[in-house]
């Protein structure tokens, strides 16, 4: 998942935030985390850390995620991400609740 920051598009700013999913593969391929795999040892090699769930920033650990997933047990990168997909996106439909979404939906 990835979404287009804020501003006024000068070549400083990236092109996309990413997050969920498309943060999770980053660091995975940047670990040493080979499958078939548990979700015990995926999380030991990445560490408990904070995945940003949203283009906002808002994070879900990692433990967190895992422990939502009702599978223990993951053949390749692609069953491990399929499983935690939904987890990500349901945190990001949560979002902040209804002031925040009031508050996204202003202009300023």
């Amino acid at each position: 998942m990835a979404a287009r920051p804020p501003g006024g598009g000068g070549s400083s700013e990236p092109d996309a935030i990413e997050f969920g999913i498309a943060v999770l593969d980053e660091q995975i391929g940047k670990a040493d985390v080979s499958f078939p795999a548990t979700a015990e040892e995926v999380r030991h090699a990445l560490g408990d850390r904070e995945i940003p769930y949203d283009g906002k920033g808002r994070t879900i650990t990692l433990g967190e995620a895992l422990d939502q997933v009702p599978q223990s047990r993951f053949e390749n990168k692609t069953e491990f991400l399929d499983a935690l997909y939904p987890v990500f996106d349901r945190k990001r439909r949560e979002g902040g609740g209804l002031l925040t979404s009031l508050r996204d939906a202003l202009p300023f």
